[in-house]
């Protein structure tokens, strides 16, 4: 199968990729509690993963701002001891011939309050406007001057990303339901200023951060992720525990028709910057880290991103096996990110092109919350037999 696309070179904003498979971003929570990354674990996950050359890898959502949290034991990216600790896994992925993006992340509404208060009291709880997830407190709406603080934010964290800490790019996480996908949709965001409302004012966030990020790190090295029909962050409740102290939600926050919103974005970035890495979709069957228990429709497609986005590298993402991976690659030419396989298979992109057995995932072990050991993170074999990638 190695005439298949998804083994063939392509080129995203200035790498080299020797394959199409991706390692999709993915919170694990081995941080400490200061949201520094823990090492060596988290060097020799990340490293696991590179050892096919030409494999790009995007880290999972970082925090751009003490504020923009309310998770435990995630990364952050806006201090120096943070970014020194990334620097050591940047420097391990590329000694192995591959690249690395950061993703660039906010919580919003979905973050914990008590966290955000351990944290620091004077954080509340922020969103577009004062919709609470189902079951959860009120957030604030952000003023108009904080949101301007945001976007500064961000430029500071790629930045550190890029600039101190060696990453390749940064992705800007619009997905998954969290603070810019927020502002993005109607359902959670009534604002009835310039960043509410019509299309372009909910759109308006978003492109103020590309604009900002791109001018200060460049538009090949900044991708952006997107889940149109994604419900995940919304109305929230149980569907079973991962953890001692977090708990995976199912959710309810899709729009009606995301077509004309996210058409407009993407049209947006495809006018604007010529250069721009990559976009990157959720496929529908899939909400966050959980796959759909009820049908989608004949019209849940990211079809209409494609055509607006030919020919430039789409990275799709979402409950992909190896058949569909070669079937949407070659039909298409679509980069396919894999998260829960990539899991329990650091070598992922070899068995793929082997054909080889691939090693069932232990869902058990995703969010081990500053666990250090490796367990269920760096203690998977590879095809070769290995106990550790």
């Amino acid at each position: 199968m190695s005439s298949t696309k998804l083994f063939k070179p392509i080129e995203v904003g200035n790498l080299s990729l020797k394959h199409r498979v991706v390692l999709a971003p993915l919170t694990r929570m081995r941080c400490d509690d200061q949201h520094v990354p823990q090492l060596p674990v988290m060097r020799e996950y990340y490293s696991q993963r590179a050892r096919s050359p030409g494999t790009l890898l995007i880290a999972e959502g970082t925090l751009v701002d003490p504020k923009a949290g309310g998770y435990p034991n995630v990364p952050g990216i806006w201090n120096d001891k943070q970014a020194a600790a990334w620097k050591e896994i940047t420097y391990a992925v590329h000694k192995n011939g591959s690249h690395i993006f950061l993703q660039l992340w906010t919580a919003g509404r979905d973050a914990d309050p008590k966290l955000l208060a351990a944290e620091d009291p004077s954080y509340t709880l922020i969103a577009p406007s004062a919709i609470p997830m189902e079951g959860h407190d009120v957030p604030r709406a952000l003023e108009v001057d904080e949101i301007k603080s945001l976007i500064q934010s961000y430029v500071r964290a790629a930045s550190n990303a890029i600039n101190k800490a060696g990453f390749d790019g940064v992705e800007i996480h619009m997905a998954n339901g969290y603070l810019l996908n927020q502002f993005l949709e109607d359902v959670s965001n009534n604002r009835t200023d310039e960043y509410g409302g019509s299309i372009e004012n909910r759109s308006r966030l978003g492109l103020e951060i590309i604009e900002a990020v791109t001018k200060e790190v460049g538009q090949e090295k900044v991708g952006v992720r997107f889940s149109p029909w994604s419900t995940f962050q919304g109305k929230s409740y149980l569907i079973f525990p991962v953890a001692p102290r977090y708990n995976v939600l199912r959710s309810d926050m899709r729009m009606q028709d995301p077509i004309p919103t996210y058409s407009y974005i993407v049209k947006n970035i495809k006018k604007l910057y010529p250069n721009f890495a990559y976009v990157s979709v959720c496929e529908p069957r899939v909400d966050g880290s959980t796959t759909r228990d009820t049908p989608i429709t004949s019209t849940d497609s990211n079809d209409f991103i494609r055509d607006i986005w030919t020919p430039k590298p789409l990275i799709v993402a979402g409950g992909f096996d190896r058949a569909t991976a070669i079937e949407r690659a070659d039909s298409t030419g679509d980069l396919i990110a894999f998260g829960r396989r990539y899991i329990s298979n650091p070598d992922l992109p070899i068995r793929l092109f082997k054909n080889l057995p691939l090693t069932p995932y232990d869902r058990s072990t995703f969010y081990l919350q500053g666990d250090a050991s490796g367990r269920g993170y760096t203690d998977w074999p590879t095809a070769g037999g290995s106990g550790s990638g």
